[in-house]
């Protein structure tokens, strides 16, 4: 399933828990609709948008984490599977986009910390900075989220990044994709895009 790249030079990448909204969040970003669905795991295998003529393409990645009926090995395979593929791809990659639930972001990294625990969300963020990829953690339902300053600098402090979260506007976009409120993202991505010399792909975002 993640065999069928598309033979596109440069691509920004959509990862994230299941059901955090990276289909609505390509959907804004495209105009396209892919399948969504309200059971996590409807995504099991990379959907790739490219504009022809374009050397350019998204690709929204399987969600990882919990999915009800998924099996444990196929849930690790899933995982196993997007590491290996951002490995594979990084030098392609231009930005890397962490989709997060603003409403439960928070409790899920909390119900995951232990001694010998990573949450999946955290390790997913410095992995994509390990490998060189500049990264927007896209903080997405943010209209269900009361007190947005506190949320995300809670946000920041568990990925380690030292509050207040507007110092890292370049690193954490609220945003809202159902409803269309992207504009954070787009600006962090932009700035990004403007880093690595191509300006020429902004007109996407």
């Amino acid at each position: 399933m993640f065999e069928n790249r598309p033979n596109c030079s440069d691509e920004v990448i959509l990862v994230g828990r299941s059901n955090v909204g990276k289909s609505t969040l390509m959907r804004e970003l495209t105009g396209h609709s892919f399948e969504t669905g309200g059971k996590p795991g409807v995504t099991r295998s990379p959907n790739h948008y490219d504009w022809s003529g374009d050397d350019f393409m998204i690709t929204d990645l399987p969600g990882f984490g919990f999915m009800s009926g998924v099996p444990d090995d196929a849930r690790e395979q899933i995982k196993t599977d997007i590491v290996r593929y951002v490995e594979d791809n990084a030098e392609n990659i231009l930005v890397g986009i962490l989709v997060l639930d603003g409403k439960s972001a928070v409790d899920i990294i909390d119900r995951h910390s232990g001694e010998d625990e990573i949450p999946h969300d955290v390790e997913m963020f410095h992995f994509l900075r390990d490998v060189g990829i500049p990264t927007v953690v896209a903080v997405n339902k943010m209209d269900k989220v009361d007190d947005e300053d506190d949320r995300l600098n809670d946000i920041c402090d568990r990925l380690g990044l030292y509050p207040p979260w507007k110092q890292w506007q370049d690193t954490i976009a609220p945003m809202t994709a159902k409803r269309g409120s992207i504009g954070s993202l787009e600006d962090a991505v932009c700035g990004h895009l403007e880093d690595a010399k191509r300006d020429d792909l902004k007109k996407f975002f």
